[in-house]
């Protein structure tokens, strides 16, 4: 169902694990922020204007000052998950703990007694949490999973809900949103769903053919499997690829569009 708007990209949960999968992110990863945007909330969702929404969020974020919109992704009440501010870019989430993090927006108002999360919201929210944290070799905790109510809204301090704080991603969120609440309710699914897609039972895709390392300093990606090729974007050593299809000796790194690198310049990842 991947649908496509300007900069917005919207997949169900399959599509963007193999669109994660195939991204080439050159920051440093490792925290993963969830937050809920209070308003909109459920009410505002009617099923397909997940556009009209993200772009009324990013124009309420130009207006107070960012540059664009402040989370990577946004996740719906109906399951999807929206690509946002793009990855390689440091969101505008939590103050104290922007620089290597991934900003998680959750549509609704989950402060207890407001929105009712959706059985397809709540497995969403898991297994995007999940992904990312497989994606970026990341242990799935409290020091990697954090909330907006952990970090003092004046000092960027965590303090853990002590503090000049908001209630986001929720007082019902998961069973609440302390550390304890955390811990209890919402890092043991993560984890449950890391497993899943470990034993190749989650979504996981299916069609990759390899895994490898740029060996070379740079390494062109090109749109044709050819020298003579355009140069797309150029990969720094060390960034691990995908491989879904091969040309003799080139690899298509991409699960749809025609990136290919020359298998030569690539170690077992």
């Amino acid at each position: 169902m991947k649908l496509k708007k300007g900069k917005f990209v919207v997949f169900d949960v399959p599509e963007f694990a193999a669109w994660l999968d195939s991204q080439q992110i050159h920051r440093y990863i490792s925290l993963v922020q969830n937050h809920h945007t209070w308003s909109p909330s459920y009410q505002h969702f009617k099923g397909d204007n997940h556009f009209a929404l993200l772009a009324g969020m990013e124009n309420a974020h130009i207006e107070r000052g960012f540059s664009e919109i402040a989370q990577n992704i946004t996740i719906f009440p109906d399951g999807t998950v929206a690509v946002c501010r793009a990855l390689d870019k440091i969101p505008a989430g939590i103050k104290g703990a922007n620089t290597s993090a991934v900003c998680i927006e959750n549509l609704g108002n989950f402060d207890a007694g407001k929105d009712a999360m959706s059985a397809a919201h709540r497995d969403a929210i898991v297994q995007t949490n999940a992904l990312l944290c497989t994606r970026f070799k990341l242990k799935a905790d409290t020091n990697t999973i954090i909330y907006h109510h952990w970090y003092d809204l004046d000092t960027g301090e965590r303090k853990d809900g002590l503090g000049n704080t908001k209630t986001c991603p929720g007082t019902g969120f998961f069973g609440g949103n302390s550390v304890e609440d955390a811990q209890a309710g919402f890092i043991p699914l993560v984890k449950e769903a890391m497993m899943q897609s470990s034993r190749g039972s989650s979504v996981e895709p299916e069609n990759i053919l390899y895994r490898g390392k740029v060996s070379a300093g740079v390494l062109n990606v090109r749109n044709v499997p050819d020298l003579n090729g355009k140069v797309l974007r150029r990969l720094h050593k060390g960034v691990v690829v995908a491989i879904y299809e091969w040309n003799g000796d080139w690899g298509r790194i991409h699960p749809s569009d025609a990136c290919w690198v020359n298998r030569n310049y690539l170690e077992d990842a």
